[in-house]
């Protein structure tokens, strides 16, 4: 597990606080800091153990029916889920929370075939590297 920003840790913040977006939202269940976080319902967000329509980083750590930080656009420390090549679409989650490489999905624009576009799946960029599971590293969360 290489740590590719040491100089912050998880669900910390690189983004000045002028270029960052922050939502305050209720945790429905316990969150902790640098979770991928998705809506439950209104207003309401619970960390993400599977694929979901993440809207952003938990930025504390919560139980729930707290308020949560959530950083909806801006730079973050994050823990990848497996290798992700810098630049590359990012979203959550695996089982344990981690970051993971949004595959592109090819179309087939000519032929009968039908498929799935997650449009809002895309959780970010990967700004660095991520060698393998549980590498900790800087993402750009842009929706």
């Amino acid at each position: 597990m290489a740590d590719l920003y040491p100089d912050i840790g998880v669900g910390d913040v690189l983004t000045p606080l002028a270029e960052t977006e922050i939502l305050s939202l209720t945790a429905a269940s316990a969150i902790t800091k640098g979770d991928p976080v998705y809506l439950t319902a209104d207003m309401q967000v619970a960390p993400a153990t599977s694929a979901q329509n993440c809207i952003g980083i938990a930025l504390k750590t919560v139980n729930a029916g707290e308020q949560c930080p959530v950083l909806l656009k801006g730079i973050v420390k994050v823990v990848a889920g497996g290798a992700i090549s810098r630049g590359q679409a990012v979203y959550g989650a695996d089982a344990s929370k981690r970051i993971l490489a949004l595959a592109d999905q090819p179309v087939n624009e000519g032929g009968t075939a039908t498929y799935t576009i997650y449009y809002a799946r895309k959780l970010g960029i990967a700004l660095q590297s991520f060698g393998a599971a549980g590498d900790a590293g800087l993402i750009y969360v842009c929706k």
